[in-house]
Formats: C-alpha cells, sequence, structure tokens
C-alpha cells in the first residue's frame, strides 16, 4: 500500500470520500447520448463558484454604508489592484448566471426533464431559480447608484399593494425604514451575501441528490436503468468520470472565452449589463427618467405593467407577476403527454414551445421600454401567450400525436 492510499483509507474510514467520488462521479451512469443541451447545468455551478468567490473579495473593500457606498465602489474600480476585473467578473457573472440558467430550464421543457420520476428535481430547480432572483435583486442595491437605488424602489412598492393592510407593513419590513435608507443597504448587503448564498448552495446540493437518486433525462426521454447487464450496469450509461467531465472541460473553456470577450471589451453590454444611470451616485430627490430593471425580470415587468390597474391598485399585476413565476412550478402537473422528449411529441407541442419562447424574449424586450398604448398592447398579447402555454397545456399534451418512444437511446 502507498502512503496515498494509505491516506485515503485513513480519510475513508473516517469520512465517505471515496464512496461519495464513485456515487456522483466515477460510478454514476449518465444517459451515453447526451448533447449541446446538456452543458448548461454544469456551466451554472460554474457561474456560481465564480460569483461567491468574487463576491467574498468584493466583500473585502465595499462598504455598506449609503454615505460610502459608491465612492467604495469606486475605489475598489480604480484603487485596488484587478478590482476593476473582479468587480466585472461579479457584474457579468450575474447576467451569465440567469443566461445558462434560463437555456437550463428550456432544456428542461423541450426534453420533458421535469416528468415522472424527476419532478422534485423540477422543483429544486425552481426554488434555484427564485433564490437566484432574490439574490440578484439585492445585489443590484448594493452598488448604490442611481439605477440601483430607484430600481430597488418601484420593486420595493410593489409589495405595498397587497391587500388587508398587509402591503405596507412587509414593505416597510423589507426597507427597514419608511425610505430606502441605509438601514435598507444593511439589510440587502446581509442577505446577499450570508442568507440568500447559503439557502442557494443547499438548494444546489438537494437538487444534484435527487438528480443522481433518479438518473438523468436524455434527448430521448428513455430512462436508461430499464436495461441493464450482468454487473446491473445501464446498457445505454456511460461513467460521468471520465467521460462527461472531460466534455464539461469542453464547455467550460469555450464558455470562457466568450465570458473574456465580455468581460474585457464590453462589460456593460451597452447598457445590458450596467446601465449608464448606475454610474451615477443615487439621489432621491432626482428619478431617473426611465427606470427599469435588469434585463433578466424585464419579462415578469413587461406582465405586471400589461395588467390595467383595478381600483388604482396595482395588486393585479403584481399578482400577475407572481403566477408568471408559479406556473413554472407547476409544470410537472400540467404536462398530460405520455411520452417526454420533443422528439417523440406532435406539433402542437412543438409550436406551443416555440411561441412561449417567442413571447418571454419580447415580453423581456418589451420590459425595457418606455411605457406607451402600442408597447402596452403588445405587452397583453405576448402576456396571454404566456399564460396560455401553461393554462391550455393539459388539454394540448393530451391530443397532440405522439410518435413511438424507442426502448433504447439513440445517437441521432
Amino acid at each position: 500500500m502507498t502512503r496515498m492510499q494509505a491516506f485515503t483509507g485513513w480519510i475513508d474510514a473516517r469520512f465517505p470520500m471515496t464512496r461519495m467520488w464513485k456515487e456522483h462521479m466515477a460510478e454514476y451512469y449518465a444517459p451515453k447520448n447526451f448533447n449541446f443541451w446538456y452543458f448548461f447545468g454544469s456551466l451554472a455551478l460554474l457561474v456560481l463558484v465564480m460569483q461567491i468567490v468574487t463576491g467574498i473579495f468584493l466583500t473585502m473593500n465595499y462598504k455598506p454604508d449609503a454615505k460610502m457606498a459608491f465612492a467604495s465602489v469606486e475605489y475598489i474600480m480604480r484603487d485596488v489592484e484587478w478590482g476593476w476585473l473582479i468587480r466585472y467578473l461579479h457584474s457579468t457573472g450575474a447576467s451569465a448566471f440567469f443566461i445558462v440558467v434560463y437555456l437550463h430550464m428550456f432544456r428542461g421543457l423541450m426534453y420533458g426533464s421535469f416528468k415522472k420520476p424527476r419532478e422534485l428535481i423540477w422543483i429544486f430547480g425552481m426554488l434555484i431559480y427564485v433564490a437566484l432572483m432574490a439574490e440578484a435583486f439585492m445585489g443590484y442595491l448594493l452598488p448604490w447608484g442611481q439605477m440601483s437605488y430607484w430600481g430597488a424602489q418601484v420593486i420595493i412598492s410593489l409589495f405595498s399593494t397587497i391587500p388587508f393592510g398587509f402591503g405596507e407593513p412587509i414593505a416597510e419590513w423589507i426597507r427597514g425604514d419608511f425610505v430606502i435608507a441605509d438601514a435598507t443597504l444593511n439589510r440587502f448587503f446581509a442577505f446577499h451575501v450570508i442568507a440568500v448564498p447559503l439557502i442557494l448552495l443547499m438548494l444546489v446540493v438537494a437538487h444534484i441528490i435527487a438528480l443522481h437518486e433518479v438518473g438523468s433525462n436524455n434527448p430521448d426521454g428513455v430512462e436508461i436503468k430499464k436495461h441493464k447487464d450482468e454487473n446491473g450496469i445501464p446498457k445505454d450509461g456511460i461513467p460521468f468520470h471520465p467521460y462527461y467531465s472531460v466534455k464539461d472541460i469542453v464547455g467550460v473553456i469555450v464558455f470562457l472565452i466568450l465570458f473574456a470577450v465580455i468581460i474585457f471589451f464590453i462589460p456593460d453590454m451597452w447598457g445590458w449589463f450596467l446601465e449608464k444611470d448606475n454610474f451615477i451616485p443615487a439621489n432621491p430627490l432626482e428619478t431617473p427618467e426611465h427606470i427599469v430593471p435588469l434585463w433578466y425580470f424585464t419579462p415578469f415587468y413587461a406582465i405586471l405593467r400589461a395588467v390595467p390597474n383595478i381600483l388604482s391598485s396595482q395588486f393585479p399585476g403584481v399578482a400577475a407577476m407572481g403566477m408568471a413565476i408559479i406556473f413554472l412550478f407547476l409544470v410537472p402537473w400540467l404536462d398530460r403527454s405520455p411520452v417526454k422528449s420533443i422528439r417523440y411529441r406532435g406539433g402542437i407541442y412543438k409550436f406551443a414551445l416555440a411561441v412561449f419562447v417567442f413571447s418571454f424574449i419580447a415580453l423581456g424586450w418589451l420590459g425595457t421600454q418606455p411605457v406607451s398604448e402600442t408597447y402596452t398592447l403588445f405587452s397583453r398579447i405576448f402576456s396571454v401567450l404566456y399564460f396560455a402555454f401553461f393554462i391550455l397545456m393539459p388539454w394540448y399534451t393530451m391530443i397532440d400525436k405522439t410518435r413511438p418512444v424507442p426502448e433504447r437511446v439513440t445517437d441521432k
């Protein structure tokens, strides 16, 4: 026995290191027909780690104080060694996180990764998405720029629309004051740096454990555990390591090249990742001409604005915005199709999914535009199409003509 083997044995006697490695990497059998769409889960984990690491370094020089927050960000950008790079890694990483998560969710909708027995995986994934939205919203206030301040002002004010006297106390609790001030900044800093990341990490672990318990889905939607050899190994599976760990490294390299191009050449992404108004210190007495949230919130913001006020209350719009997220949680029970993958579904589901994706992108763009009659009309049309995807799903997935699903996975 070598010294390394002896050391490994010493650890295994006290901690299941080797067993965990085998269960989740070396002897975790994944379908052999993964394609391009299966890169985004590992990329989301990469971005999460990057956000945590860069966030730790940013907190070393950031001041969660209303009088010093903006100046501390400028100090990081101008005077801290490599501070500009760390800040851009973090700000660009926030948008990159949502890009890979949206693509990861689209793959789930496309290949039916939410259907039995993977309902809980989907629920954990959606909880990760909600936690990510909370994390992004609270982090958005921290630079204490004009758009940070007024964007938070608009979003928090939406909670005050909750009826029966609950709204204003909830909004006041979120702010920690009667207005957005130093208490709000400190509160959001604590949630952004400690509370929400802990929740996010626990949900990611639960998501991965649930995935490895039932096994990964694949582009055919075939359960590889149904066909095993005499050793109990799935005939259509291959060990995650080294096959998919190497494949994921290729995806990571391509992603990092694109990520580096953005950071070094267009870190603000023409105002989509960092708005020009956020380079101006927050001024409670001067409202920006056009207040919009960052791009990853704008589809839901467009739904909010599309719903008309009732009795001068914005609550119907807030409720619609909330339902737009809640419906995503219900997809495993709304889909009545006997097959999982879009490869073997009929034209109705393919058309519905295409309309849903187009509507989501259109709402995202409309949410960045000034309020006008034309934009409001289109927002209402695409909002109806967005909700129709979910509300009509039990019906069109039942009548949709499907093709026979093969017994074994295919490589086409």
